[in-house]
């Protein structure tokens, strides 16, 4: 009885620690043989046909040999400068040397802000949810560690009234020094990317306090600093112009008197369409505020106003009439997530126009206290430059954010489609949901994927036998682009094998996110989460591709990845 429990052991531990070993796919078998030239090796001019023709990189016969190179030096091989079939398929398997996107600035940094995506957090220096939890500049700097370029800070009276806290208006949540989060901003800004650092200002201070801001920030930023000298831009600099600036953007101070019977919107004071909208971050103590400095008679100091170098704008008709008409100078407008929706649904056209002219800011609604997020897709295909997130809010919202600004070597600024900022001759605009042909055809082969047995511990997925991968692939973008498909489930295999191709047709690639994910499947249970990535579809590379894999807080694995090809028709 106990060499059979001995023998059932033993079976197990085999069949627990199985790890096939396919080898390459018939494909990268096929690319070998073609460029190899029907020999055993390949030497770097072979390779630099093979990353010209089949892979489309614009690259040299120095690029060529260098990759060589890394490829023997990776391989610890000590021979002739020539790979081999295992050498290149270890080549194509390294994103480091292969990766699925253009990872360097790549696009036209010199329009106007206003033509770029935004990389923009949203109530930047909270910890966790938006009701209790603690405020500090460890979020700020992580964030801007990451390329966001987008700081949101709540500015509001210290209990003795003669200092400036930061943190998020009548909840539990703590407060933190204005000055620690300008200290940590200046010290941070420019680690990942050295384009401009936009911090929104929800402003609840005294005209004393305002004037104490403008000293702080002047005294801690000095040149780094950017505002008009006119007092309002009248056209948006560039990103390029801007590099290794700061810019402040909130609503100037300005003394007017609220009527009794005028309910006002989020942080823009937009007249609300509907009496069931909800007033979010202390937006109505701010008016009130601005009521009772007017009764008062006290002016803030004109250096703050000075520092201002984008307005939040301020709109006195309704949303779609301010839409079209505009607003006086170029400006700021935020919305909360609902609002946007039932304005892309009624006017989508009115909202793709104005941001071709001025900034819009979309915020999560109040109601999501555990800091979720919202589809970010809405607001992008209608143009909004600043859709801003709970960067702390993990879930498949915020890894499509990730995606998106992992375009464009990660700078924090994506140069929006042309098609967002063209107009008709008749002045018509892209319109979302106007149905459209098919542009491209995207073609997406999942063949095989490792690393899982380095990342994870053996009894991650199932404690008695190996895991059950399949992999998820999913299109984000307009709604007639939308599309999920799925690979089969390869059973009982860490180095799991699928070679199976997916057909994607697209009428707006330009404002497409291919989402991938990998799970591991269970009977009796949620299927297990192992590994996820997003990836703009306008910066695929073409051909056989090695494409890692993030955990859910959107951090790199080490090891996990998959490989892919990806070719358009």
């Amino acid at each position: 009885m106990e060499s059979y429990d001995s023998y059932k052991m033993f079976r197990f531990f085999r069949r627990k620690f199985k790890i096939s070993d396919p080898g390459p796919p018939p494909d990268v078998r096929e690319a070998f043989r073609q460029y190899a030239e029907g020999g055993d090796h390949m030497s770097a001019d072979q390779l630099l046909n093979f990353l010209v023709g089949h892979q489309e990189e614009w690259c040299s016969a120095a690029d060529a040999e260098a990759i060589l190179q890394k490829v023997l030096h990776g391989r610890d091989c000590r021979r002739e400068a020539k790979i081999t079939l295992e050498d290149f398929f270890y080549f194509l398997f390294q994103d480091d040397l292969n990766g699925p996107i253009n990872v360097q600035v790549h696009h036209d940094m010199t329009a106007p802000l206003q033509h770029y995506f935004i990389y923009t957090g949203h109530n930047s220096y909270l910890t966790g949810n938006q009701l209790s939890s603690d405020s500090s500049e460890i979020p700020i700097i992580r964030s801007l560690e990451n390329g966001v370029r987008g700081i949101e800070l709540d500015l509001w009276p210290n209990s003795g009234k003669d200092d400036v806290h930061v943190l998020h208006g009548r909840t539990l949540t703590t407060p933190l020094p204005l000055i620690k989060c300008l200290n940590c901003i200046k010290v941070h800004a420019f680690v990942a990317s050295p384009y401009p650092v936009i911090i929104t200002l929800e402003d609840h201070l005294t005209p004393e306090l305002q004037a104490k801001v403008a000293k702080m920030v002047t005294q801690v930023f000095g040149d780094m600093l950017y505002y008009p000298e006119s007092g309002c831009l009248e056209e948006f600099p560039s990103p390029e112009a801007l590099k290794y600036k700061i810019i402040l953007s909130t609503k100037p101070p300005k003394e007017y008197l609220i009527s009794n019977n005028t309910s006002m919107d989020e942080e823009n004071s937009l007249p609300m369409e509907s009496e069931d909208e909800v007033l979010s971050d202390g937006d109505q103590d701010e008016d009130n505020n601005d009521v009772s400095r007017q009764k008062s008679g006290n002016v803030a100091e004109p250096e703050y106003r000075q520092l201002i170098g984008i307005h939040a704008g301020k709109a006195k008709k309704s949303l779609r009439e301010a839409l079209r008409s505009g607003i006086d100078k170029v400006n700021r407008l935020s919305l909360s997530e609902q609002r946007l929706e039932k304005a892309a649904e009624s006017y989508g056209t009115d909202l793709v126009r104005f941001t071709q002219r001025n900034i819009l800011r979309v915020f999560p609604k109040g109601t999501r206290v555990t800091s979720s997020n919202f589809r970010p897709i809405v607001g992008w295909r209608h143009g909004a430059q600043m859709v801003a997130f709970n960067m702390q809010g993990y879930g498949k919202s915020l890894w499509m954010m990730h995606g998106m600004f992992r375009s464009n070597g990660g700078c924090g600024f994506v140069k929006k489609p042309d098609l967002l900022m063209r107009k008709g001759p008749s002045n018509e605009v892209f319109d979302p949901r106007q149905p459209l042909p098919v542009k491209r055809i995207l073609r997406v082969n999942v063949y095989m994927g490792e690393g899982w047995r380095l990342d994870f511990s053996h009894t991650h997925f199932d404690a008695y036998s190996p895991p059950d991968f399949y992999t998820k692939v999913q299109i984000i973008g307009v709604e007639a682009d939308s599309a999920n498909r799925r690979t089969k489930i390869i059973e009982d295999d860490w180095g799991p094998y699928w070679d199976e191709e997916f057909a994607f047709p697209l009428r707006v690639p330009e404002l497409a996110l291919l989402r991938i994910e990998v799970r591991e499947h269970n009977v009796s249970e949620k299927d297990d989460f192992g590994g996820q990535t997003c990836l703009p579809v306008s910066e695929l590379k073409p051909g056989i591709r090695a494409v890692p894999l993030y955990d859910k807080k959107g951090v790199k694995f080490k090891s996990v990845r998959l490989l892919m090809r990806f070719l358009f028709e």
